[in-house]
């Protein structure tokens, strides 16, 4: 089939889009080692456990901001613009953190940091799924969230390698200002060959390009001006899928959408996208990530051994996602995954809270291993089934119309219960230390039965077909209107990569 043909140069866009989520993982991932150090606790004056968890909740706060603004701007902007002007900010973020001499100056350098991941994030997982083949969606679409975790891994193993630098603020500020260049990277690729979305183009009325550029992104490593090529089955799948994506989209565009409009009519897609994005906060993934040196720390291991630990779980984190990713969202379907994942969480959550409640408070070695194998078996549960979808799943079931700005919520609600749950982790694994796991316990449990009840499968289908999973018009392509769009792509067949490669740049 033709995907098989340019499935090389889509996987390549979207590995290279993903250094923005690597650095939401990084940058987000990166507190855990820095506040373990004793260098950064005493440099910074012995900051409260609130003032500790302000460290990560501002960095959030931040994310907040920059869904919200995405929501206004990134559809005017379009994608790459946005991407480009968040690139910046993330920059001069993680620059400020690197160079901070006190806490006031860190917490800037985080919530303006984190201004732009949140943008990125946001944004990042829209543009893969609008020039990936349906096919291999769940692949491509999945990059996007292993960037994060191979973010939140690379932080562990430099917090971790830095940790045997020279007593100081090397220990914490080189991990830091290393985050540096990769804004710059991704700046500059999405200023010379990143691609632009074909949909969102068609929705500016730019037809021709948008035809080109599609044409490009499915035919990579085909001969599109061969008599053979236009004989092919490949070269149907090309017509057929631009055909029902321009009619679909030209359909959606004619209604001008309030928020009010928005619920009112697509209530269902809304209420799911924004739904599972709060379900990766309410997991407890970000208050485990965030604070399991803390956790190690109570079960009696040395700050150092537990920066190796943290290091170690992020690696499992990886392999749990890349095996995922590849194997799982495009036979296995979202649906499943998500079911899999989230009572795999629950069982795991419960177990360490039972292994941390026996054997934090003793000398038991063995019995502490296990409690450590329970956060580890939580890795395992979350990146594989449920990083390795969610942010894919949230934005493919959005129409075209309101996904920029549906997509911004969801962020936000996903990044404002993070706020509350990152806020209270050191106090809360303080008092009532174990028993915070069982706050998940009981959101994954309704999240359970609200996915096996409302979430529909979307694997194999083009964006457009999604709608009728929620019971929404799919528009029909009658033969004129095929006949037509083949005449066109014609002529773009032809011409195509020499057009693409001129589009103007929105």
């Amino acid at each position: 089939m033709v995907y098989d043909a340019s499935l090389r140069y889509t996987i390549g866009i979207a590995l290279f889009a993903s250094i923005g989520t690597f650095l939401f993982g990084y940058d987000g991932g990166i507190v855990t080692t820095t506040i373990a150090h004793q260098s950064w606790v005493e440099y910074m004056g012995n900051p409260s456990n609130g003032l500790t968890g302000a460290i990560s909740a501002t960095y959030i706060a931040g994310e907040v901001l920059g869904s919200i603004t995405q929501i206004f701007v990134a559809d005017q902007l379009g994608r790459i613009r946005f991407l480009e002007i968040c690139c910046v900010i993330v920059t001069v973020g993680c620059t400020l953190q690197a160079a901070a001499i006190n806490i006031g100056m860190l917490l800037g350098g985080r919530a303006i940091a984190g201004f732009a991941v949140g943008g990125l994030s946001c944004t990042i997982p829209i543009y893969v799924i609008e020039i990936s083949p349906p096919k291999y969606r769940g692949l491509i679409g999945g990059i996007s969230g292993l960037g994060m975790a191979v973010g939140t891994m690379s932080s562990n193993w430099v917090g971790f390698a830095c940790g045997f630098a020279p007593y100081g603020a090397l220990q914490w500020r080189l991990p830091l200002g290393l985050q540096i260049p990769f804004g710059v990277i991704l700046f500059c690729g999405l200023v010379t060959f990143m691609p632009h979305s074909p949909r969102q183009l068609i929705v500016k009325g730019k037809v021709d390009e948008a035809r080109a550029l599609f044409l490009r992104i499915r035919t990579a490593g085909l001969d599109v001006s061969s008599d053979d090529f236009h004989d092919s089955q490949a070269y149907h799948e090309i017509l057929e899928e631009f055909s029902l994506m321009r009619a679909q989209l030209q359909f959606e565009k004619e209604r001008e959408l309030s928020y009010r409009d928005i619920f009112k009519i697509y209530r269902r897609r809304v209420l799911v996208s924004i739904s599972v994005q709060v379900l990766t906060s309410l997991t407890g993934i970000n208050v485990i990530q965030y604070y399991q040196t803390k956790l190690y720390k109570s079960l009696g291991i040395t700050s150092q051994t537990g920066l190796c630990l943290a290091a170690v779980w992020g690696t499992v984190a990886v392999i749990s996602n890349v095996i995922a990713v590849y194997f799982l969202p495009d036979r296995w379907g979202r649906r499943k995954m998500l079911l899999t994942g989230v009572g795999c969480v629950i069982l795991t959550e419960i177990y360490a809270a039972v292994m941390q409640h026996q054997f934090q408070n003793t000398d038991n070695k063995i019995g502490k291993a296990f409690a450590i194998l329970g956060i580890y078996l939580f890795a395992v549960a979350y990146y594989g089934m449920i990083n390795s979808v969610t942010w894919l799943y949230g934005a493919e079931i959005l129409p075209m119309a309101i996904r920029n700005r549906v997509m911004g919520t969801a962020a936000a609600c996903h990044y404002i219960v993070n706020v509350g749950l990152t806020e209270a982790g050191p106090s809360a694994f303080a008092n009532i230390k174990e028993n915070y796991y069982y706050v998940f316990v009981g959101c994954c449990s309704l999240y359970f039965v609200g996915i096996y009840l409302w979430y529909p499968e979307t694997k194999q289908k083009t964006l457009e077909e999604i709608a009728a999973a929620f019971g929404d018009k799919v528009v029909e392509v009658g033969a004129n209107e095929m006949a037509a769009e083949e005449l066109a792509m014609e002529g773009g067949a032809k011409a195509g990569l020499e057009k693409a490669n001129h589009i103007e740049r929105a």
